[in-house]
């Protein structure tokens, strides 16, 4: 070979490189947008949901601003804010945006094009996220709690915990679609183990106390369903049902963490981990219409003794061995 022709070729192979580089490094890191409703980024609550989502993420594979960025909007629970940064969302043109399954309903009324990701969705099908758990279709897909499959159980946690159980009462944001089906597969479980129910509705912050002045003399527990309102409000709910001496469950664990008394459900953390698992699949190329919604299949006992002690009641041995977290 001639020496021009040598380094014609040893130059065109450092241009090519130099391009190969270039193309590589102008790509722009992966965006993602994450709705959280919450006062603020120091709510150690979402902010662990948060933690759990990004750790996943690094595990698999991907670089905090080398490969992806997130920017979080922190918002109360007020559907005309969340569609206001969806709309945020779709000017940053953001490649997938995660939020809880309440939320995605404003956000997916802002863009049929920027994949959506729900963590927690009640009812996915019903509420018109999805066409199907199997096959989602359009742009959105992510990760549901059947209500109809743990009211029951937790309704039966309640008696073994009261067995003198005959009215309960239910607290739910009667603004949310996903909260009133599951209200619905409450009072059908109760209905079947012949007790009596007390729905309570509350649409905003300043009706919890007038919610609790209704169910007075007529619950002797309290269900409560787990959306955003009730979750943004839960120290002041706890405190008064405390106050109240009224046992509540929830469907989160980080609720009796907080002072709840008992919960049954999935574990959020677990949860919010895996929704990075279906961002990872839509960041590298796959249609969330394609991508079926996914169910939890463990389930999770938590017990508060010191709630419990608090409201005077002895808890059975038997449910104390069941338990998966118990704080003394």
């Amino acid at each position: 070979m001639r020496r021009r022709e040598f380094v014609a070729l040893i130059s065109g192979a450092a241009v090519i490189s130099s391009i190969a580089a270039w193309a590589q490094q102008s790509e722009r890191p992966r965006l993602i947008g994450a709705l959280i409703p919450s006062r603020d980024d120091r709510d150690p609550l979402p902010q662990a949901y948060a933690s759990a989502f990004l750790q996943r993420l690094r595990e698999l594979g991907w670089i905090e601003v080398r490969t992806f960025s997130v920017e979080y909007r922190w918002s109360e629970p007020r559907p005309e804010r969340y569609a206001e940064i969806a709309a945020e969302f779709v000017r940053l043109n953001v490649d997938v945006i995660v939020t809880l399954g309440s939320v995605a309903q404003s956000v997916k009324q802002v863009t049929s094009d920027i994949p959506i990701v729900f963590m927690v969705g009640i009812d996915p099908v019903g509420s018109g996220l999805v066409a199907s758990l199997a096959k989602p279709g359009g742009n959105v897909t992510g990760l549901s709690v059947q209500a109809s499959e743990l009211a029951g159980k937790r309704i039966e946690i309640l008696r073994e915990i009261v067995p003198q159980l005959r009215r309960l009462g239910i607290l739910f944001d009667g603004g949310s679609h996903q909260a009133v089906v599951e209200v619905g597969e409450i009072q059908a479980a109760a209905h079947r183990l012949d007790l009596e129910t007390a729905p309570v509705e509350i649409r905003r912050a300043e009706d919890i106390g007038s919610a609790f002045q209704g169910l007075n003399g007529r619950a002797d527990a309290l269900y409560a369903v787990v959306e955003s309102l009730i979750a943004f409000n839960r120290v002041r709910i706890l405190t008064t049902a405390l106050s109240e001496k009224l046992p509540m469950i929830f469907g989160d664990q980080d609720f009796v963490r907080a002072g709840a008394l008992v919960s049954y459900g999935p574990n959020y953390l677990d949860l919010f981990r895996h929704s990075a698992d279906l961002v990872d699949r839509i960041l590298r190329g796959a249609k969330p219409g394609d991508i079926p919604v996914e169910q939890p299949t463990k389930f999770e006992l938590a017990i508060n003794l010191t709630t419990a002690k608090a409201l005077g009641l002895t808890l059975p041995p038997s449910l104390l061995a069941r338990a998966d977290l118990v704080v003394e």
